[in-house]
């Protein structure tokens, strides 16, 4: 269950920290690449800072020393967590909620990342792929094409329009 809370509490972290993103961004006066590299600035020496925190109070669970890495596993982490999920989806995303509703773009984003990593973990990690989690993946990525399609607009039919109107 504490596995859950702090999914929950991330996202309701990422939640507001977007909502703030998008309404900075909404008022062209920063691009999506400068609210990255300072989201990406302040969040660095924090995270260095827990990780000190937790070396000093927790070795040897969330604090693990970086020393027991081998090449592969860095890198791993580097150009796949770092990379990849640090850098260039942090800069999509921006992109995205400069462009578009952070109310369509969160959740499309957000969802699409748990169904990869489902997809993935059975891939290269063994993890079973249930019916259970089917199930759900067939739910995200239903919920991702609802958001992701715009419902048709119909014409505004309560007024007459003269023939130059419709031309």
């Amino acid at each position: 269950m504490p596995a859950i809370i702090f999914a929950v509490i991330a996202g309701l972290c990422w939640g507001i920290g977007e909502v703030c993103a998008k309404a900075v961004l909404h008022t062209g006066k920063i691009g999506p690449f400068a609210a990255v590299a300072i989201r990406t600035s302040l969040a660095l020496p924090i995270i260095w800072i827990a990780y000190w925190i937790a070396h000093k109070a927790a070795p040897q669970s969330a604090g693990k020393a970086l020393t027991r890495l081998d090449t592969k596993e860095w890198v791993l982490l580097l150009l796949g967590s770092g990379v990849i999920a640090g850098a260039f989806a942090m800069i999509a995303f921006y992109i995205s909620i400069s462009m578009g509703e952070v109310s369509r773009m969160k959740p499309i984003a957000f969802s699409v990342a748990p169904a990869s990593a489902v997809l993935l973990g059975a891939l290269f990690l063994n993890e079973p792929l249930t019916p259970r989690k089917l199930l759900a993946l067939t739910l995200i990525l239903t919920g991702v094409v609802l958001l992701g399609t715009k419902k048709p607009t119909r014409p505004d039919l309560s007024s007459p329009q003269t023939p130059t109107q419709t031309q």
